[in-house]
């Protein structure tokens, strides 16, 4: 792994469920060495109690056998090291000051406050390691929240203000599938961490990174224009289409549903051709942008009608001829098994670290599971998650004994007190 950008780079992953794990899964993937210190008490990151599982009897929703992995620890885990370690114990800070030693990086996802209480903040941390970064995801930042300062994802998502942009006028608010609170913020802390790195490698002094979800997620939604749409009395939810780029948005074939984007002048006369009706690109009513927009809803019915029985191979092959941007709809399972994002691992299959060919019948190899990979190429690097996620404490005796010093007799001590 020396090609990889973050070779020679060490990180205490302190993280735990989706966006901690995320962040650090990304650092791993870009060459770190991730320790992933895990509470022995309660069993580990709470991603390990997540249905499904993958283990000897193939894809379950329920744990048969004790190496059933779940699903969420198989992604997130990959290319980590896991050694447990409760953070309460007295005994746990000596532990933790030798890991902070010898790692550049220090993420945790806990909620605003916690790692003071613990007396392992960043302040504790530099003293030890002028050098460390330390790295905090929480809902809101490091002043706290509203209430309790917990935070999940849909919380997230409802606070700012992204279930508004989805769907129709009048609908209810749109939960989206994809966790994208949780999936946004570590995006932002991996891209601070290693500017901090930078600053660190420069001036030998690590600081603190602060991200929080709801910022995160509120500045992305700040991307596009909202209050200039409602002061201009434009539709901020649109269902379907999206009427100030028209032709924009998704329509149903005869057997599926497809995308296409159209503002240009140039888009919108491929799509009258590929419709057959290059007298629309003449239509006062369609001839330029700006009355494509005013009338939008007719144009838009045009489209609709004209794909509502048609198959959508067709469809696209018309639109396609016609240089209009235009894709199917895919299902998630189709998507994450494009040849395209395959061959550039930027989706991989995931593997269970001892049951890589138990399966069902009809599964295929490890259920036929796939997950993230690392969506970044490099022309003089490698990046990848080739490793499998790792078992709870897997390798505490090559973490504590080989790198920090303990003895046999010392580990065993410790675990017998319950510090790991």
């Amino acid at each position: 792994m020396a090609d990889r950008p973050l070779a020679g780079r060490t990180v205490i992953d302190l993280t735990t469920a989706l966006s901690g794990p995320y962040a650090t899964l990304l650092l791993a993937g870009l060459g770190a060495r991730v320790i992933k210190v895990e509470n022995p008490l309660t069993g580990g990151d709470s991603s390990r109690n997540n249905a499904p599982y993958l283990g000897a009897d193939g894809l379950t929703l329920a744990r048969h056998g004790d190496d059933d992995m779940s699903v969420s620890m198989l992604l997130r885990g990959r290319n980590k090291q896991s050694v447990t370690l409760n953070l309460k114990h007295p005994k746990a800070r000596d532990i933790l000051a030798g890991l902070v030693r010898v790692s550049d990086i220090m993420i945790d996802n806990y909620s605003a406050g916690v790692m003071a209480r613990l007396g392992i903040g960043h302040d504790w941390a530099s003293a030890i390691n002028p050098r460390i970064v330390c790295t905090s995801i929480s809902g809101f930042g490091a002043q706290g929240g509203p209430g309790s300062g917990k935070a999940m994802d849909t919380i997230i998502q409802a606070l700012s203000g992204v279930m508004m942009t989805a769907g129709a006028p009048g609908e209810p608010p749109v939960r989206f599938g994809l966790p994208v609170g949780d999936l946004v913020a570590p995006l932002y802390a991996v891209i601070g961490t290693l500017a901090a790195v930078l600053r660190a490698d420069a001036t030998g002094q690590g600081q603190h990174v602060d991200v929080s979800m709801l910022g995160a997620l509120t500045s992305l939604v700040a991307c596009e224009p909202f209050d200039a749409y409602e002061k201009l009395g434009l539709p901020m939810r649109t269902g379907t289409t999206v009427p100030r780029l028209a032709p924009f948005g998704t329509f149903p074939a005869a057997d599926g549903w497809f995308a296409l984007c159209g503002p240009t002048d140039a888009f919108a006369r491929g799509l009258f051709a590929a419709m057959g009706r290059d007298d629309l690109a003449a239509d006062p009513r369609f001839a330029t942008r700006d009355a494509r927009v005013a009338n939008a809803g007719e144009l838009h019915a045009l489209v609709a009608s004209w794909a509502a029985d048609r198959p959508l191979a067709a469809i696209l092959d018309a639109l396609t001829r016609h240089g209009v941007p235009a894709a199917e709809v895919r299902e998630p399972g189709d998507a994450v098994r494009d040849p395209l994002v395959l061959e550039r691992e930027e989706v991989v299959p995931l593997e269970h670290p001892r049951h890589r060919a138990g399966h069902r019948p009809g599964q295929g190899p490890q259920g036929d599971l796939y997950g993230t990979g690392v969506p970044i190429r490099f022309s003089a690097s490698e990046s990848g998650l080739d490793r499998p996620a790792p078992g709870l404490g897997e390798h505490n005796a090559e973490i504590y004994g080989g790198l920090l010093g303990y003895s046999d007799d010392e580990l065993k001590a410790l675990a017998g007190e319950g510090v790991i």
